[in-house]
């Protein structure tokens, strides 16, 4: 039975925040406050702050970088590249003629049904989408209402040089506010790149430097071709691994923790007992 006298639940909301924030700081505590208090739950705070956030945020911080593109090479057969994307399962592909900066438009998967279709006259130039471009200085919730606007879910991101320097898109920006809340496997972004776990096995992120990788674990992976353990990885394996996937490699097993259709982020990496 409902007690009169018990302040409502909109009432309790308004007490809390008769106050009003001096800053983002103060909205922020605020909001943890209501939570604290079950007047929201954490999915909610999750995503106000996050919203938050990605006001904070430029593009630059979110791209996916230029060598982790999967670029399509307009003077490539389309026999050729069709099977780079069944592999990778993107709907979208930036599109290049020269080099890595000469992007000339965007191609849509399932543009290529005509190709399989058999259609006579299938021209891939006449497909292509226009490609937008933005800098890596743009704001993201900025870029987020632009993409709105436009209904455009990808865009080429260049840099001061007017160089391609990434890619992003809509999903990347709404994964900021909704994604991956409190992943299991998220590092704290002060943390080290390689955490050891019990058992003997170790968190990596897939951005460690290979470098580092082999100080860690006495490896000896070359460095030629990818940066990074997770590029190393990737091309180790000739395609972007799933979630869960296992794989060995010079005596040490890597477990993808955590990937997306476009990115590895964590991996987790021990040496099998024989």
């Amino acid at each position: 039975m409902n007690d009169p006298s018990r302040p409502s639940l909109l009432e309790r909301l308004s007490a809390l925040l008769m106050r009003e924030p001096g800053d983002r700081s103060d909205l922020a505590q605020l909001l943890r406050a209501a939570y604290s208090r079950n007047l929201l739950d954490a999915d909610a705070l999750s995503i106000i702050e996050g919203a938050l956030t990605v006001s904070e945020m430029a593009v630059r911080d979110i791209m996916i970088p230029r060598a982790q593109v999967d670029f399509i090479d307009i003077n490539e057969p389309v026999e050729t590249f069709v099977k780079q994307v069944i592999g990778t399962a993107h709907s979208r592909f930036p599109v290049i003629d020269q080099n890595r900066d000469d992007v000339i438009g965007v191609l849509l998967a399932k543009d290529l049904l005509r190709f399989y279709a058999g259609e006579e006259e299938f021209n891939v130039r006449e497909m292509l989408r226009p490609a937008v471009f933005v800098p890596e200085a743009k704001r993201l919730n900025v870029l987020l209402r632009e993409f709105r606007a436009s209904r455009n879910h990808m865009a080429i991101v260049i840099d001061e040089y007017g160089g391609v320097a990434g890619l992003v898109t809509i999903e990347d920006v709404l994964e900021q506010i909704v994604g991956d809340i409190e992943d299991e496997y998220d590092f704290d972004e002060a943390s080290d790149n390689i955490l050891p776990e019990p058992g003997g096995r170790h968190r990596v992120k897939a951005i460690t430097q290979i470098a580092d990788f082999n100080s860690v674990f006495g490896t000896r992976f070359p460095e030629e071709g990818a940066d990074t353990i997770g590029g190393f990885l990737i091309k180790h394996l000739g395609r972007l691994p799933k979630r869960g996937e296992s794989v060995g490699i010079d005596g040490l097993r890597f477990q993808v923790l955590r990937a997306d259709s476009r990115r590895v982020y964590t991996l987790l990496v021990d040496k099998p007992k024989t």
